[in-house]
């Protein structure tokens, strides 16, 4: 009885172990650009294996919709497989590969279900880079352009501002994206998100008004009224809305914050900078003051152009 029960368990057990075997024979597998999943195997393929037929893409959290390959390219030595995709890849989603019955040299190495996403360090990177260059909230998004336009006189009012912006921004996304994710989202009250991430701004400007005034009264006095003006800046209270509208996590709710913070330094700055050697040009009485400010913001702002579309990781 025992000898029976043995080898139905192996012969139930069979399937599963072809079905796995294709796994162990894929050494990796990565998104290379927002249309293409590159796999590299431990042997060759046969190349009349690598069809769009033998191989299914989807996204992990909808298996059902399927994702249309454009083409599939393998290489000279047969070990690395290049997915084309017909649309743009979502990289931020899990997305599931399966290889059905792999043929090397004649012999199936199995069924191969594969999970491919974008390494986690990218993506906080990307999320980064994306706030500070690519998607920058001023050149790019236009956001914050009160302040901007105000405290751009001198470089250290300029640098204390981006400073004191990067601040406020980094703690009131962090209670926003608490609050966000254990009051709002529990109690299904996102509706409330505008009112309670105002609230979040306003708290942390006061703090680091009744800080500042006490730290550096000079910088204070400098700032004057654009410091109140943060509280209700667009971008101050776009990025919550951004951190809470794409589901970012705690780590990735910080990189967006930090990102739009370092973004709106480096416009500061860089405005800065030039505004004070405009003191010392001779510009047309018709282009002086705001004329020639927003010329240089538009330049500014095509260069910034330049970093469309990027993508590090």
């Amino acid at each position: 009885m025992n000898k029976v029960f043995s080898i139905l368990l192996v012969l139930l057990m069979i399937p599963a172990i072809v079905l796995a075997g294709g796994d162990r024979f894929v050494k990796k597998i990565n998104f290379t650009d927002d249309y293409q999943i590159e796999i590299v195997f431990a042997g060759a393929v046969s190349p009349a294996w690598a069809q769009p037929a033998n191989i299914i893409v989807n996204e992990e959290s909808d298996p059902d919709i399927l994702l249309a390959i454009k083409s599939v390219k393998l290489n000279q030595n047969g070990t690395v497989l290049t997915l084309v995709m017909k649309d743009k890849i979502n990289q931020v989603i899990t997305h599931q590969v399966i290889l059905k019955a792999i043929i090397s040299k004649g012999q199936s190495q199995g069924t191969a279900v594969l999970n491919v996403k974008k390494p986690y360090l990218g993506q906080l990177l990307g999320v980064l880079i994306g706030a500070m260059l690519v998607y920058n909230y001023v050149f790019v998004k236009y956001l914050g352009l009160c302040v901007f336009l105000g405290v751009t006189q001198k470089k250290s009012t300029a640098v204390g501002m981006g400073i004191t912006f990067t601040i406020v921004i980094v703690f009131a996304t962090m209670l926003s994206w608490g609050l966000y994710q254990y009051v709002l989202k529990p109690f299904q009250l996102g509706f409330l998100q505008i009112i309670i991430f105002i609230g979040m701004v306003s708290l942390t400007v006061q703090a680091v008004d009744t800080i500042l005034r006490k730290v550096n009264p000079v910088l204070f006095r400098e700032f004057g009224v654009y410091l109140v003006l943060v509280i209700s800046s667009c971008l101050i209270l776009a990025v919550p809305l951004i951190m809470a509208a794409n589901e970012y996590d705690m780590f990735e709710s910080f990189m967006l914050a930090l990102g739009a913070g370092l973004g709106f330094f480096i416009a500061l700055f860089l405005m800065a900078s030039v505004r004070e050697r405009l003191e010392l040009a001779d510009i047309p009485p018709s282009y002086r003051g705001l004329p020639i400010v927003f010329i240089l913001s538009g330049l500014f702002a095509l260069a910034f152009m330049g970093f469309s579309g990027m993508s590090i990781f």
